[in-house]
């Protein structure tokens, strides 16, 4: 079972299943929701998913026909998004989870639409909090 929230906990969830197909996106429509160089995403049975807290503080925007993001209307965290087309799974962003996921991503996706200045760049220094001049 995983466990998630949104940044102001408003909104808790509950998935009773395993996290499928996840991959870090980084087309322009990913990178606009989440405001960062890429989203990472993954599949949940629709059955196995369960808003546990804050039913009403979730909001809707109709992304394109039949295709819904939700997300908290307080902090703005995306939840989760459905496509009705095929209405047995829901897509989270995994950053709303509070629990550590066993599945692991599978694939970088849209590479050739991925930010500029995004470098896949493993090199980087690690730092366990902000960097040292901040």
């Amino acid at each position: 079972m995983y466990k998630g929230s949104c940044l102001c906990k408003k909104i808790a969830i509950k998935i009773d299943g395993p996290i499928s197909s996840i991959i870090h996106c980084h087309c322009s429509l990913c990178r606009k929701s989440s405001g960062t160089a890429y989203a990472t995403n993954g599949f949940v049975a629709r059955s196995d998913f369960t808003i546990t807290k804050g039913q009403d503080s979730l909001s809707m925007f109709e992304f394109k026909p039949g295709r819904n993001r939700y997300f908290c209307s307080k902090c703005g965290s995306p939840v989760y998004s459905e496509n009705l087309a095929d209405i047995t799974r829901l897509r989270l962003r995994l950053g709303i989870l509070d629990s550590d996921i066993t599945q692991r991503p599978i694939s970088h996706n849209f590479c050739s639409s991925k930010a500029n200045w995004e470098e896949f760049d493993a090199q980087l220094p690690h730092y366990d909090g902000f960097e040292p001049s901040r």
